[in-house]
């Protein structure tokens, strides 16, 4: 059983040690809200980020304890601990034996609003916990791990390989999968980009874009896995203005143009675009005459609209998915999707928070997307309040001035309806700096 523990660990890093013997992650730098950490959560695995300054030779060959919960780290912890958290993890396991129940179950309100519950995905080993835990497709397919634990970038026909087994996986299912999102603090080793504000730079679509042919290579790849199942849905990230769609748009008509003059197997899908940069938000009206679906990134949107580094320890401490500014946000996005008769999912972290969750039906959402050991909370959480209720919840949550008063307001209605427990680790739900 290995603790991984490091400076920074790249989701390269992570993917390198077998998933069986991963049982917990320790950073002395880092973010709760950096990809690594998200990809640790996906797998469940325990991780705790920003730890300071600790020397690794004091950890190397002795026995830790990782509290993904409260950030804390054990060094050869005594009797009296172990039993304390021996118990803690029996009360997860009967509560995640209890939400088994669910898997087949419908995310059904009392009062029949039916919510669509997917995962989000980067590897093909996220493919199996997700099916296990009923996911009725998945609504992000990262694709950038794909390249992040490579040497080089992936051909067209390694990508046509990972791609093709992820939509027969599904199938008829519905795949969302992003286009390329590099940048920030998604480097490639093997294509450095030097900037001095990375998460305001050359990233995403910006990226893809002034390098078609990388762009070419992965449109083409997902065309032709896309022949056989047709369940593909492509997202495309970091989108700021219309011209940007334009252009993706004429590019993968070009792929798909090339793959048939080459005679092979190529199938279109249905094209959406990404909510997460500000300006996304006062666009939507004619972004909607371009694409067929929105989702939301939550990640992001919170980052940007806060003006906060999500993966700076100094300042993550601010950032907030429940702020009301980032609530309002969602809120208006869902309206104008709704009036446009066009769908509008929530792919960030916060859809996989059960109290978050609550007020995302609020706003009339129908389709959440998370890491899959967080489908059995949410749909336990969804089953126990009508819509009525949460619409109810949400306007609370909006006419309130801060982001403390927000979590207050769902963790009363919550602990009312006896459900504190599905909070234990709950994602964004409170200004934590860990995560289970």
């Amino acid at each position: 059983q290995c603790v991984l523990v490091g400076e920074e660990i790249s989701v390269a890093r992570i993917a390198d040690v077998p998933i069986e013997k991963l049982v917990g992650i320790v950073c002395t730098r880092g973010s709760p809200f950096s990809h690594a950490a998200i990809l640790s959560r996906t797998l469940r695995i325990p991780a705790v980020m920003d730890v300071g300054n600790v020397l690794f030779a004091e950890l190397e060959g002795h026995r830790l304890l990782v509290d993904g919960y409260q950030g804390r780290v054990f060094i050869e912890p005594s009797p009296a601990v172990l039993e304390e958290f021996e118990q803690l993890i029996k009360h997860e396991t009967d509560l995640a034996r209890e939400l088994e129940g669910l898997r087949d179950l419908p995310a059904q309100t009392p009062d029949g609003a039916l919510i669509s519950l997917q995962a989000n995905a980067g590897l093909l080993s996220d493919l199996g916990s997700a099916l296990s835990a009923g996911a009725e497709g998945v609504g992000l397919y990262r694709t950038e791990f794909t390249f992040m634990i490579r040497d080089a970038f992936p051909d067209e026909d390694a990508q046509t390989e990972v791609y093709g087994k992820v939509l027969a996986a599904f199938a008829p299912r519905p795949v969302t999968m992003r286009t390329l999102d590099v940048g920030g603090d998604k480097a490639l080793p093997y294509f450095p980009v030097a900037e001095d504000n990375t998460l305001l730079g050359w990233r995403g679509i910006r990226l893809t874009l002034d390098n078609p042919g990388i762009f070419l290579t992965q449109l083409r790849a997902m065309l032709r896995a896309n022949a056989k199942h047709g369940n593909l849905q492509l997202l495309l990230p970091m989108i700021s203005s219309c011209k940007e769609v334009d252009d993706a748009r004429e590019l993968m008509q070009r792929a798909y143009s090339e793959l048939v003059q080459g005679r092979q197997a190529a199938r279109q899908p249905s094209l959406g675009v990404m909510v997460e940069v500000p300006s996304t938000l006062y666009q939507i009206a004619d972004l909607a005459k371009r694409v067929d679906f929105f989702s939301v990134g939550t990640n992001d949107l919170t980052q940007y609209l806060l003006a906060i580094d999500r993966t700076n320890a100094r300042v993550a401490r601010h950032y907030d998915s429940l702020h009301p500014a980032v609530l309002r946000a969602i809120n208006h996005a869902a309206g104008q999707a709704r009036d446009l008769h066009k769908p509008l999912s929530v792919c960030g972290e916060m859809a996989g928070d059960p109290a978050s969750a609550i007020l995302l039906m609020g706003m009339g959402i129908d389709a959440l997307s998370m890491a899959s050991p967080s489908l059995p909370r949410v749909k336990r959480a969804l089953r126990a309040f009508t819509r009525g209720f949460a619409q109810e919840l949400l306007a609370a949550a909006l006419s309130v001035e801060d982001a403390a008063e927000v979590h207050r307001l769902l963790e009363g209605a919550f602990e009312q309806r006896g459900l504190g427990s599905l909070l234990g680790g709950g994602g964004d739900l409170g200004q934590r700096q860990t995560h289970p």
